[in-house]
């Protein structure tokens, strides 16, 4: 019997967590006081990057991560072959449906709906970051969704991991087609180092302290070090997201309207590609524990990519590179919307499948 098809009890929820959305509202308003309070805090604090990643807030998702990765047993892996319905429907969103529908949603919403309310010498410029955007999938945060929703942790490492190596190959030539330009400058440094910052070093850090405690403590002990690490990772998501809030706390207090629109066909692009995923999940048979992280898979972004992409392509103070940053605000509270709805839904998804 696989791992996957035995369901652990479930912890009792602590009330940090049940109240996780007012820490992440308070996050995102302490953040950006602070961010326009303490600018110089922030900028200090953002100009620790190599690549243009930040490392800062790589330590952060370091222990974000890490106590997620801890319960995956490289060993188990080849139990993935079981979901691969899932592994094809987040494909599927990922490379066929999120980059186009960001396209059409950009192009209704930026360059047509919302067009009077915006500088007209920066609209091109918006829907392009917004496309950066779309075309690349999320790396590391989906480990904090899954993780957050109870999603089956093997099936989720396998899929980022298969990703980021469909990405390599996939993100220069899509995004050249839909921006219209003969070639991209695809950072290579940005995208490699953050694959091994996010994936690699996290994985194998994971695989050595669970060797280490097993053979030292067995299940009981990794148990109680789970246990443990839990208010740790909760923490560093609140604590990414002040900064993530700070770092832009100047441009959203003096651009909010903007800041606003570029913001709603992000949102109406999360929800429908983690709802169409989450259907099709449903419609092909695959198991809840799969499907929920495969909505939030469809779903996220790999931001610092976008980022990269954007101020390679169009510059610093470009609308690309704003667009992108947009989504960085994005991506926290409105995923922890994504994965409460699955959390919520799982009576009615799991009703048809038992049916």
């Amino acid at each position: 019997m696989t791992a996957a098809a035995v369901a652990p009890a479930k912890p009792a929820i602590s009330t940090f967590e049940r109240y996780l959305t007012l820490w992440v509202a308070g996050c995102i308003v302490v953040g950006i006081a602070l961010g326009y309070v303490l600018p110089g805090l922030f900028a200090a604090i953002a100009t620790a990057e190599l690549a243009r990643v930040n490392l800062v807030v790589a330590g952060l998702v370091w222990l974000m991560i890490i106590p997620m990765l801890l319960k995956i047993d490289l060993g188990a892996l080849g139990s993935v072959r079981q979901h691969w319905k899932g592994v094809g429907v987040t494909l599927f969103i990922n490379w066929a449906v999120k980059p186009f529908s960001m396209a059409l949603l950009g192009t209704f919403f930026l360059g047509y709906l919302f067009r009077p309310l915006l500088p007209e010498t920066e609209i091109s410029s918006y829907i392009a970051g917004l496309i950066l955007l779309a075309a690349a999938p999320c790396t590391a945060m989906v480990f904090v969704w899954s993780n957050l929703c109870e999603g089956e942790p093997n099936y989720t490492l396998s899929q980022v991991a298969l990703n980021d190596i469909i990405m390599v190959f996939a993100f220069a030539p899509l995004v050249a087609l839909l921006l219209g330009v003969a070639s991209v400058t695809v950072p290579w440094d940005t995208l490699l180092l953050s694959v091994v910052l996010y994936i690699v070093i996290p994985v194998i850090a994971a695989q050595l302290i669970r060797r280490a405690i097993l053979a030292s403590g067995g299940e009981a002990a990794l148990s109680r070090l789970l246990a443990a690490l839990g208010p740790v990772s909760l923490v560093a998501l609140l604590t990414t997201l002040v900064l993530l809030f700070g770092f832009q706390g100047e441009a959203i207090v003096a651009h909010p309207l903007v800041i606003a629109l570029i913001a709603v066909p992000i949102l109406i692009q999360v929800y429908f590609n983690a709802g169409l995923a989450y259907w099709l999940s449903r419609r092909f048979g695959v198991a809840w524990c799969v499907a929920a992280p495969a909505a939030l898979i469809g779903a996220s972004n790999f931001f610092e990519l976008a980022v990269a992409a954007a101020i390679s392509l169009f510059g610093l103070g470009s609308g690309a590179a704003l667009a992108t940053v947009v989504g960085v605000l994005v991506e926290v509270p409105v995923m922890l919307s994504v994965v409460s709805i699955v959390k919520r839904t799982r009576p009615w998804y799991e009703a048809r499948l038992s049916a």
